[in-house]
């Protein structure tokens, strides 16, 4: 659901330092948000602070967020610890290997370049005759 920005009420957060906001707002211009915000049904923030804050830089009226209903205050730290605290990030041999094969897909070697050549020939021959 889109929720306005001005809508919604940031209250005491357990994350005091939001860090640098620079890299999530070159994602989320690119990419688009792709976790939502969580808010209560009195739309207070409960998790995603730092996306909110970048929306708000980014000059965005509405963001995607999740309404959770009939929270108490324990649930919905709770809910905020958990969030900040239960990702993993890509080990380095992860981050190469996904760099690795993003490189490959970017820039197929001469027999892959040919063969999508080929394949897209055909489709479009087939896609005019019917």
């Amino acid at each position: 659901m889109q929720i306005a920005i001005d809508d919604i009420k940031v209250k005491r957060r357990a994350r005091q330092q939001e860090g640098d906001i620079e890299p999530l707002m070159d994602s989320m211009r690119r990419y688009g948000l792709l976790n939502p915000v969580i808010v209560n049904s009195r739309n207070i923030l409960i998790a995603g602070a730092r996306r909110l804050e970048a929306a708000k830089r980014l000059g965005w009226h509405t963001i995607s967020a999740t309404v959770l209903d009939s929270m108490d205050k324990v649930t919905e730290l709770e809910i905020e610890i958990e969030e900040n605290t239960q990702r993993a990030n890509l080990t380095e041999q992860e981050l190469l290997s996904a760099y690795t094969r993003l490189e490959r897909i970017k820039n197929p070697n001469i027999f892959v370049r040919i063969w999508r050549a080929i394949v897209n020939f055909f489709k479009r021959i087939f896609a005019l005759k019917y």
